[in-house]
């Protein structure tokens, strides 16, 4: 005598859809770990920098090291927008973009290479390199440097005129 499963209801999703889930998860607990948009631009923060260059440097400064994850995904979608146009350097973008979602935006732990820990800032240095790198070997030069040039300038008006008073600056500087 055999016994049926018909009718019963699994208890566990299956393996694909649990893996879905866990990823669902990850990138929300990834993407919590940026600033919020709110804080960022809000615009009673925005005023000129009334201390000349050094407070604008000041200011640029912690802002770039406060809302670091914000600022890249910012720089990466001007990016992303200048090579709708180019099919090639877009394929070679969107595969850059899995490699930063895994190394930069969502991971849980801090990355260890050969036994060595690896410093948030350096991974987001060398894989803004890459990714411009690599997109320059193909035929989008002018859109690329455009568009970094572009993406550069808006970090840093922005770090530039937003205020720090509203920061917890307590974060900050236990990130530097």
């Amino acid at each position: 005598m055999t016994t049926t499963t018909y009718g019963t209801i699994p208890t566990s999703p299956p393996p694909n859809l649990e893996y879905i889930s866990r990823a669902k998860q990850r990138i929300k607990a990834g993407l919590g770990m940026r600033r919020p948009w709110k804080a960022m631009f809000n615009f009673r923060s925005l005023k000129v920098p009334g201390g000349g260059l050094p407070e604008a440097l000041s200011r640029i400064r912690i802002n770039v090291s406060y809302f670091r994850m914000n600022y890249a995904m910012v720089a990466l979608l001007i990016l992303f927008l200048s090579l709708l146009w180019h099919p090639i350097s877009l394929i070679v973008f969107l595969v850059l973009m899995a490699a930063w979602l895994f190394l930069y935006f969502l991971r849980d732990e801090p990355l260890v290479v050969l036994g060595h820990l690896v410093d948030d800032r350096l991974v987001l240095v060398v894989m803004a390199v890459l990714t411009v790198a690599l997109l320059l070997l193909t035929d989008a030069t002018v859109n690329i440097l455009v568009a970094v040039a572009v993406g550069v300038a808006a970090v840093v008006a922005h770090a530039a005129f937003r205020r720090m008073e509203d920061l917890f600056l307590e974060e900050v500087a236990s990130a530097a």
